[in-house]
Order: structure tokens, then C-alpha cells, then sequence
């Protein structure tokens, strides 16, 4: 499977932003990408009011989504807002292509290091995996991404393939936090884990909130980091081998193991 990783700077204009979503995307499908991955908040930055700027699944910046990724036959993920019933938003992906008609609203808020996304923001609750051409490819968002059992949950749905789709907060250290996390989720879930941030804005716009450090990168299931961009825009294009992830779930049978351990719990229970 090819997988582009277009790691961009969204602004606070939804439609130039779609615009960068048309842009990569019809790059990504050239160089022959089965899937072509943007980061959460793609449709506008945090650290301006999002209920201004969120759109129903149905909406026009969703729906311009849908065309390109028709247009060149290939599977889109990109992050945007849409209006929640309590009058906050959600965090959401939408996943779109041949095949492919899916959303995913993030289930872990990011309240922490002084943040707290759940005052405007509404929490998902159920995990998401779509199928891009025959293969599971599992959903998550940022701070997802210190969560192992979504991981765990999603390989068990038959992914093979997880995706992480952040707009991380920079800080000392959180590049290798960013970094040593998406090793550890394929090491956790014996899968290929394919994770795309917004590039980094420039010291001032990174002090409003979380607005990406860039270092999007593709792990494989034995956590080796087969890609790696730098925090400048990039549309960061990896290969890679399937067959990969059945050999290391033979080899390590951790996602088996778990479901054992998880058996015998409750049968003590």
C-alpha cells in the first residue's frame, strides 16, 4: 500500500484549507497513493472559536472532500468540525473514496498541559475502521494516541493499517513524545501506524493552542520509523508491505495474548 501523509499548515479560512486538501490530494494520487492522510483540525486551526466554522457531514467543505477524493479515485482522511446537539463541536475525520464513506468523531478530548478541548468540544465513542482496497485501516485522532486499548480495539476490528491524524502541541520534548508514541502503538498492535501532523506554525501561532510540530511520520509493526518529515509543509510519500504485519503477529503474538489475558479476567471476575 503507497500512503501519502500530507502534512500542511491549516489557516483559519475553511475554504483556502480545502483548497491545500484539493492541492495534495491530486499530488498524492499522481505518484499512484492508495490513501492520502491530513491532519486533524485540516479544516481550520485551533485557537480560534471553531462553532463558527463547522460544517454538517452534509455541508459544502465535506462535500468538496468527497469530489476530489472522486476525482482521483482515491481514499481521503481529513480532519474537520462539525456542530454537536449540546452546542459545542465535534473532532472529526471524515474518510471518503472508492469504497469508502465513513466518519470518526475523536473519543479522547485534549484536556491537558493547560488545554482543555472538552469546554467546546463533544467526545466521540465509538472506533471507526474503514477498508481501503482490502485492507482494514483503523481511525484516530492526536491524543488518541496515548491510548493503547483504542489501538488495541481497532486491530482487533481487523486493521491492519492505523492512522493517527494530529495537530500536536509543541512544547520541550513533545516532537520525541509525538515520535515515541506512534512506535509504540504498532509495537502494541503489531500494525503499521501511519501518523500525519500539521507542520509547525512559528512560535507565535504554536503559544495559542495545539497547532502542530510537524514530524509526521510511518511506523512499522515492529516500531521502526520507516519515514519521517521535518516541521515544514511536506507530503511525506512511504510504501509499505502488508505481508509485514501478518509475519509480526506470527512472530509476536501480542493482540492474541491480550484477548487470552482479557478472557481469563473475566472469567475470575
Amino acid at each position: 500500500m503507497r500512503i501519502a501523509l500530507a502534512q500542511i499548515r491549516s489557516g483559519v479560512d475553511p475554504q483556502a484549507n480545502l483548497d491545500l486538501v484539493v492541492d495534495h490530494t491530486a499530488r498524492a494520487a499522481a505518484t499512484g497513493a492508495d490513501l492520502v492522510l491530513f491532519p486533524e483540525a485540516t479544516m481550520c486551526r485551533f485557537g480560534v472559536p471553531l462553532a463558527p466554522v463547522a460544517q454538517p457531514l452534509d455541508g459544502p467543505w465535506a462535500d468538496g472532500v468527497r469530489t476530489v477524493a472522486a476525482e482521483h479515485s482515491i481514499v481521503v482522511v481529513a480532519g474537520m468540525f462539525c456542530p454537536a446537539d449540546d452546542g459545542r463541536v465535534t473532532n472529526t475525520l471524515i474518510a471518503t473514496g472508492p469504497g469508502v464513506a465513513a466518519h470518526y468523531h475523536k473519543i479522547h478530548l485534549y484536556d491537558a498541559f493547560g488545554f482543555t478541548e472538552s469546554r467546546t468540544v463533544a467526545p466521540g465513542s465509538e472506533p471507526v475502521v474503514i477498508d481501503v482496497n482490502g485492507t482494514g485501516v483503523g481511525l484516530s485522532t492526536c491524543y488518541d494516541v496515548r491510548f493503547p486499548e483504542l489501538h488495541t480495539e481497532l486491530a482487533r476490528r481487523g486493521a491492519k493499517v492505523l492512522t493517527v491524524h494530529a495537530s500536536w502541541a509543541s512544547g520541550p520534548r513533545k516532537l520525541d513524545q509525538w515520535t515515541l508514541l506512534a512506535q509504540a502503538r504498532a509495537l502494541d498492535t503489531t500494525s503499521v501506524v501511519a501518523a500525519v501532523d500539521q507542520a509547525y506554525p512559528g512560535d507565535e501561532l504554536a503559544k495559542v493552542g495545539p497547532t502542530g510540530v510537524g514530524g509526521s511520520l510511518v511506523a512499522s509493526p515492529t516500531g521502526e520509523v520507516l519515514a519521517q518529515a521535518g516541521d515544514e509543509p511536506e507530503l511525506l510519500i512511504a510504501d509499505v508491505d502488508l505481508d509485514s504485519v501478518e509475519h509480526a503477529r506470527r512472530s509476536v503474538a501480542v493482540l492474541s495474548n491480550h484477548a487470552e489475558f482479557e478472557r481469563k479476567a473475566q472469567s475470575a471476575g
